[in-house]
């Protein structure tokens, strides 16, 4: 295995990911505010599920995201 292929494709991956779902929060959360669902002082729980074909365990990453 090219270890630096691999890192190098892993980030080009990880790249994708962080671009889309910093996109995808945001849409979320200016709805929810426009909506009044949320108000700007608000924290909202996210998560995060990494599936791997070759695994049979997802990884689950749990955050909050402070609007203030």
């Amino acid at each position: 295995m090219d270890e630096d292929a691999l890192n190098m494709n892993v980030r080009k991956f990880l790249k994708k990911v962080g671009i889309t779902s910093q996109r995808e929060i945001e849409k979320v959360i200016h709805q929810a505010v426009a909506d009044g669902n949320i108000d700007q002082n608000s924290v909202c729980k996210v998560s995060m599920q990494l599936t791997i074909d070759v695994s049979d365990e997802p990884l689950i990453i749990d955050g909050e995201i402070s609007l203030s």
